[in-house]
């Protein structure tokens, strides 16, 4: 007998409602349902506020997710009225939508979202479902070949070498103790290499819905290959999906980050996105010294001069910033779209984004450049 047809029927819409936080990332042990039960049980409840009070006292969502937990409990329990709400939301407005702390369950692929018709609809309204085909051979070679190609940098520690423009005068004196205080050899340091950080920056709108899964994939290819990659999502909204690509098991992964973003092949508002990801300081500090990868068709629906104006500011910290559009792909191409004519000389590489074989490929090729 399924644990649903146990449950007392007053009790299953309770239950689903931690089954719905759940399927959304929050983590909830089995002892706080229990405790989420007994409290409603304990206020009557006598209204939804006395719910949303018990919810808050025992299921205990993290702070910087409360905004989320309160959507969720308005779709749950309040249903229709909450879907209006969402659907008369202006998307001419790009939003930033956060992953939480990092130490919440990203949803996996094969849990189910029992919230009922009201959560359901609303849930569709986001959620985008990857096929699932073989790992191509572009992405088994970003996987094989990302630890020797992918760009790296000079560190600030130091390492024994054969030669370099550092004496190591711990090693040279501790040689000469061995050998009565003769100086044979110097020894020499050189500064070590370091892997550069990558941000990702990844194009979801309806004019790039054909590349959209694939560019996926391959940002979870090239998360699993390197550790320290930043991806994120822009549309008519900005959303960093790294956490989500974090996970190894690549049905999974996609499957969380189809829960995070929610503008797939919406508007394109470039723009507004990369102003709102510089006006963040913690995403803008991943940009510093990094290899950016933006992959887009640049078809801007906004004002092309604050797309401008941000890759500007973008360039100005990055170690390089790469524009991979599909629209690149003919030879001889030349930027004919008014967004990409403006930030073409911000650019250090405007190529072909139309295939996975190309971005790969470009990928590969950034750790041959001049390390700095």
């Amino acid at each position: 007998m399924s644990d649903d047809l146990q449950l007392p029927r007053a009790a299953r819409i309770f239950v689903s409602f931690v089954a719905l936080l759940r399927a959304n990332g929050f983590s909830v042990a089995p002892e706080q349902t229990t405790s989420f039960l007994a409290a409603i049980e304990l206020l009557g409840p006598r209204s939804l506020e006395h719910i949303h009070q018990a919810g808050l006292a025992t299921l205990a969502p993290p702070p910087e997710r409360r905004t989320t937990y309160d959507r969720l409990f308005d779709i749950h329990f309040r249903g229709a009225e909450a879907i209006e709400r969402a659907e008369g939301e202006d998307e001419e407005t790009v939003r930033l939508q956060e992953e939480g702390s990092g130490e919440d369950e990203p949803p996996l692929a094969d849990e189910a979202n029992e919230s009922g018709l009201a959560a359901a609809r609303a849930k569709a309204l986001v959620e985008r479902r990857f096929a699932q085909v073989p790992i191509s051979d572009p992405l088994r070679q970003l996987s094989r070949e990302a630890a020797r190609r992918l760009p790296r940098r000079r560190g600030h520690r130091r390492r024994r070498a054969r030669s370099g423009p550092f004496a190591d005068l711990r090693r040279t004196l501790r040689d000469s103790v061995r050998n009565d205080g003769e100086v044979l050899r110097l020894g020499r340091m050189r500064r070590r290499q370091r892997p550069r950080k990558i941000l990702f920056l990844i194009d979801v709108s309806g004019s790039m819905k054909a590349r959209t899964e694939e560019n996926m994939r391959l940002a979870h290819a090239l998360v699993q290959a390197a550790g320290n990659v930043e991806v994120f999502t822009f549309g008519t909204r900005l959303t960093r999906v790294t956490s989500a690509l974090r996970l190894k098991r690549r049905e999974q992964a996609l499957s969380a980050a189809s829960f995070l973003v929610s503008d797939w092949d919406g508007g394109t508002r470039i723009g507004d996105a990369l102003q709102a990801f510089l006006a963040v300081p913690r995403f803008g500090g991943y940009a510093r010294g990094a290899a950016v990868v933006i992959v887009s068709d640049g078809l801007e629906r906004g004002d092309p001069t604050a797309l401008r104006d941000a890759v500007a500011k973008l360039s100005r910290r990055a170690w390089r910033v790469s524009w991979l559009t599909p629209l690149a792909s003919a030879p001889g191409f030349k930027p004919q779209t008014e967004a990409l004519i403006a930030i073409q000389r911000f650019v250090d590489d405007l190529l072909d984004g139309g295939s996975s074989a190309a971005v790969v490929a470009h990928l590969l090729s950034l750790g041959a450049r001049r390390a700095a």
